[in-house]
């Protein structure tokens, strides 16, 4: 039993990694289950507890009980705490707090802090856990007091009311969980550019990952001292993917919904192309809407769900099986289309080993989503179209619901924390924690080619 233990959490990161996020959702349910949670201060049964703080944790923002109105002042500040733990990173941010306190990092922590945050060497890290944390302080306070003035100047709220919603809103945007205030997310704001373009740049910015953040503000700062440096492939490449899809989700959302009278059928040209847009950043994995998800068209429902499963940014708030992952698909397919025996992306040569991990990630994700689905079609009397789009959000981290969640059996809730809780680590990251020992082989098979296609 003790050689168990001691491989389960000391012979992978990956493993530390997975453990220190279930002990936080637990500690979370624990919390959240406490009558001083809720406003009617009595206790919240376990499996509500469980799937809120799994929510939070993870960065999703599905709930099964409405925040603003069931959750007591407390309840509502443990929620944002899960949130910006989970959308900090746990070891990242233990790492810190170790850094700040004692000056140095262990082997082992630095390690897992590398696991988390995708840093591409140890000597990485010091400097990706500093640039985290000046990035998130930076534009969750500049999100929170453009809100805050919004919500008291515009809408008259109270002083602390009005900081206490930008705050909420901006933390919550920025590490892409999509928890709001209100039973109806912003769809009161649906008209106002100061609130929903803060909310979108600050969900695209922690949608991008942390590593290209941190890249593009040291490219900036070597530009203004004269210096020059080229892009790494993983920044060009998520940036130019993120910009086709936000345009692609931007003209297919106004495309299929300009003319429905219960999403952007009621507003002028200008208001539908922001909402258009609105909608297609939140896709990303934020979980924010404006537009009544339920009375959407079928298609644009499976155009988000698509949008959903890719995800954003690697090493960032967001979910999905990300966005460097769905261009290196589309690089190896372009190869093969045009009879190239390798993989090439802008003037880069891609190795098997990305290829092979690029298509086990989305195989992986296409499996699950697949599974659950089946799983909850058994168990709920919804249409198949609202149930996919539960489990895609669900599997991508992203929150947005056609409105079925509260209504789910204890079975399904159950799915879906567990999708929660694959989606904010990754398919490969749990696989990889759960494999008790790594394998050499020190020999190589005969070659044989099957027939494909």
């Amino acid at each position: 039993m003790a050689r168990l233990w001691h491989s389960l959490t000391t012979a992978h990161p990956a493993r530390t990694v997975v453990m220190a996020f279930a002990a936080v959702i637990v500690i979370g349910t624990a919390l959240l289950a406490l009558p001083v949670s809720s406003r009617e201060n009595s206790a919240t049964d376990l499996i509500t507890s469980l799937f809120t703080s799994t929510s939070a944790v993870c960065v999703t923002g599905l709930v099964v009980v409405d925040t603003g109105t069931y959750w007591s002042g407390f309840g509502a500040g443990v929620i944002l705490a899960l949130i910006q733990v989970g959308g900090f990173g746990i070891m990242a941010l233990a790492s810190l707090l170790a850094l700040l306190v004692t000056g140095k990092l262990g082997l082992r922590m630095q390690l897992s802090a590398q696991a988390e945050t995708k840093s591409l060497g140890i000597g990485d890290v010091r400097r990706v856990l500093r640039g985290v944390a000046a990035t998130t302080a930076t534009v969750e306070i500049a999100a929170g007091v453009i809100l805050a003035l919004r919500f008291r100047y515009k809408y008259g709220e109270p002083v602390d009311r009005a900081a206490y919603m930008g705050l909420f809103h901006a933390v919550s945007a920025f590490n892409n969980a999509g928890f709001g205030l209100h039973a109806n997310s912003l769809t009161r704001y649906a008209q106002d550019p100061w609130v929903t373009l803060p909310v979108a740049v600050a969900v695209v910015l922690g949608g991008i990952g942390f590593p290209v953040v941190l890249e593009l503000l040291h490219h900036r700062l070597q530009r203004r001292t004269g210096g020059r440096r080229r892009w790494s492939l993983h920044t060009k490449l998520t940036l130019v993917t993120t910009v086709v899809l936000l345009v692609t989700g931007t003209v297919l959302t106004c495309l299929l919904e300009w003319t429905n009278p219960a999403t952007l059928g009621r507003f002028d040209w200008d208001e539908k192309l922001l909402n258009g847009f609105f909608h297609s950043a939140m896709s990303r994995t934020a979980g924010f809407n404006a537009l009544d998800i339920s009375e959407m068209q079928a298609s644009t429902l499976l155009m988000t769900c698509m949008l959903m499963f890719i995800g954003g940014g690697s090493a960032g708030t967001a979910g999905g099986i990300k966005v460097t992952t769905f261009a290196v698909l589309a690089a190896a397919i372009l190869a093969e289309v045009r009879g190239e025996p390798d993989s090439t992306v802008m003037d880069r040569r891609l190795e098997p080993h990305v290829l092979r991990q690029a298509l086990s990630v989305a195989l992986l994700g296409m499996g699950l989503v697949t599974a659950a689905t089946i799983s909850l079609l058994t168990v709920v009397n919804a249409p198949f179209e609202d149930v996919l789009f539960e489990v895609v959000s669900a599997f991508g981290t992203v929150g947005l619901s056609p409105g079925i969640t509260a209504d789910l059996p204890t079975s399904g809730r159950l799915v879906l924390i567990l999708l929660m809780f694959v989606g904010r680590l990754g398919p490969i990251t749990l696989a990889s924690a759960l494999a008790l020992r790594n394998r050499t082989r020190r020999y190589q098979l005969p070659e044989e080619r099957p027939v494909i296609g």
